[in-house]
């Protein structure tokens, strides 16, 4: 995600075609770390590129309350991922209880 920071750096990610290869891998993935960043990263790929002043997201102020929020969410989101990996590794029979 460093590589995405800044606009020339977004750009030449997606002239890669870095996308696909993330597309690819999410597919097939298992680790709920490895997952949430794919999706984050291909959230960036994606997504309009930011406004002026907002070239280079590392240098981007987020208000503490959103930084919470995120963080937040960031946790949720892994407990969620924990919690279907616990599932999948039941049997059939004992993901029916």
């Amino acid at each position: 995600s460093q590589l995405t920071a800044t606009k020339a750096g977004r750009h030449v990610v997606r002239e890669k075609g870095t996308y696909l290869v993330l597309r690819e891998l999410h597919g097939w993935e298992r680790e709920p770390e490895v997952l949430a960043a794919c999706e984050k990263l291909i959230q960036v790929l994606i997504g309009d590129e930011p406004g002026p002043g907002m070239e280079n997201l590392l240098e981007v102020t987020v208000p503490e309350e959103v930084e919470q929020q995120l963080q937040r969410w960031d946790r949720e989101e892994e407990e969620r991922w924990r919690q279907e990996q616990r599932g999948s590794m039941l049997c059939p029979e004992e993901q029916l209880r």
